[in-house]
């Protein structure tokens, strides 16, 4: 552990973040893991400039990146970046990238389009040594990475079944857990599942069930009609999701599970990037989760620390450990 060292941007988001990982590894482990600061700047006509202060030769770094930048901006630092580092004679670079940018576009949906997903991964994964993210939108996305550049996909499940157990014991009985599309459901039927066996650990008894939505869309983003599979009348719903971008959708599964007779309504996304802003969300629901992939600011919202998380990830990678077994 000694030739390790944290990397952020002090003037991002990700500064603070990194500094949780530090003090949660110092305090669990006992362990100083030095958080480096990488200065980034511009010239006059916007290309990025980066600078390291200090010598980072032989050392493996793990650059935790700002997942609330502008996902070009995003992508074009993790490129310099990694020239930096190894032209620093770096002995590995890990990248740690708590929301994985431009996963949507992961296959070809029409003729012409770039699948994008793919784009990235064959531009940042040579010369690295490991990827740590959470909750891609689709696993399979590790498979754009070469066999030898392991991509470790953190879940937030067990935090967030952990938050409502601690937070919202009494509105979890005979709850449903519904997915807001199709695409959703193989997670719905995940947080299900973690939420069965948080009871069974405490041997707490409540009935839980599930439900899906059916949608279609009339073009990227706009809803043409929403349909319930399931019985959500008289129960409290729970829309478990990896993003909330817009919001659409979910206010009109809220809109539909209303009309269906549901009593308290709530919902999670990983990745809250509230581009139409968390208001719009929050005034729907009972209450809205997010992590803190991306910094919110918003008091509606109630935000759960994944830091860590991503300690224990990167704790474990260092030493070589397990990380599913966080998970198990």
């Amino acid at each position: 552990m000694d030739k390790m060292i944290l990397l952020a941007d002090r003037n991002s988001n990700a500064w603070d973040f990194s500094n949780k990982i530090q003090k949660y590894i110092e305090e669990k482990y006992k362990i100083k893991i030095p958080l480096m600061e990488v200065e980034i700047s511009h010239f006059r006509n916007r290309e990025i400039y980066m600078h390291i202060p200090m010598s980072i030769r032989k050392k493996e770094i793990y650059f935790i990146q700002d997942s609330t930048k502008d996902p070009q901006t995003w992508w074009v630092e993790l490129l310099l970046l990694k020239d930096l580092l190894l032209g620093a004679s770096a002995e590995s670079v890990t990248l740690v990238l708590p929301d994985m940018y431009y996963s949507r576009q992961d296959r070809k949906d029409k003729p012409h389009v770039p699948i994008s997903a793919r784009a990235l991964a064959n531009s940042i994964s040579s010369d690295l040594k490991k990827i740590i993210t959470m909750d891609l939108h689709a696993a399979q996305l590790q498979g754009f990475y070469p066999q030898n550049i392991p991509v470790d996909n953190l879940y937030s499940f067990p935090e967030v079944v952990r938050h409502l157990r601690e937070k919202h014991s009494g509105e979890l009985e005979k709850m449903v857990v519904v997915s807001p599309d199709a695409g959703s459901a193989p997670r719905a039927k995940a947080f299900l599942k973690k939420l069965e066996k948080a009871q069974k650990e405490d041997n707490k008894k409540q009935e839980y069930s599930i439900a899906l939505i059916d949608k279609t869309r009339s073009k990227q983003g706009e809803i043409q009609e929403m349909k319930l599979i399931g019985n959500v009348k008289n129960k409290n719903v729970f829309i478990p999701d990896d993003i909330i971008d817009s919001g659409n959708t979910l206010c009109g599964a809220a809109k539909l599970l209303k009309k269906k007779g549901a009593k308290k309504l709530f919902c999670y996304g990983t990745h809250g990037l509230f581009t139409e802003g968390p208001e719009k969300v929050c005034k729907y629901f009972d209450f809205v989760m997010t992590s803190n992939t991306h910094h919110q600011k918003f008091s509606g919202l109630e935000v759960i620390d994944m830091s860590p998380l991503f300690a224990e990830a990167i704790y474990r990678a260092q030493k070589g450990l397990s990380i599913s077994e966080l998970f198990e």
